[in-house]
């Protein structure tokens, strides 16, 4: 869906790094791709603040803290702590009133009048995903 999402936007390169992972968590992400990152750089984590106030609970979150900068996108009405293992820069001029888990919950309950592009909606149409 991510390819669908970015294509035609030459910005964007879309990665296939967790393609064959049944369920994927973030530090096992971050782990495939450090051997690839020259020692100098810094790895970035984009994340909603929906997505960022429950850190506590993933899998190795003190790993991931330590591993990357978060770069925090606020949404309406979420609020968030930071834990002292993170660093976080907040972004606030960027406010995305839609989370991803929103959208798919509004696909289970049957709505497809999401903010999504039309050649994702169509894909989970097809697929039946989220029903």
């Amino acid at each position: 869906m991510v390819e669908l999402a970015v294509q035609g936007d030459p910005r964007m390169l879309p990665s296939r790094l967790e393609a064959e992972t049944a369920r994927s968590f973030s530090i096992d992400t971050i782990e495939k791709l450090k051997p690839e990152l020259d020692p100098a750089d810094e790895l970035f984590f984009l994340i909603g603040a929906d997505a960022f106030a429950e850190i506590r609970t993933w899998k190795r979150w003190r790993d991931v803290a330590r591993a990357v900068e978060f770069i925090v996108v606020s949404r309406p009405g979420h609020h968030y702590d930071i834990p002292p293992e993170a660093r976080v820069l907040r972004m606030n001029s960027l406010q995305l009133p839609v989370s991803s888990s929103e959208i798919r919950a509004r696909v289970a309950a049957g709505d497809d009048c999401v903010d999504a592009p039309a050649e994702v909606i169509r894909y989970m149409r097809e697929k039946k995903l989220y029903r």
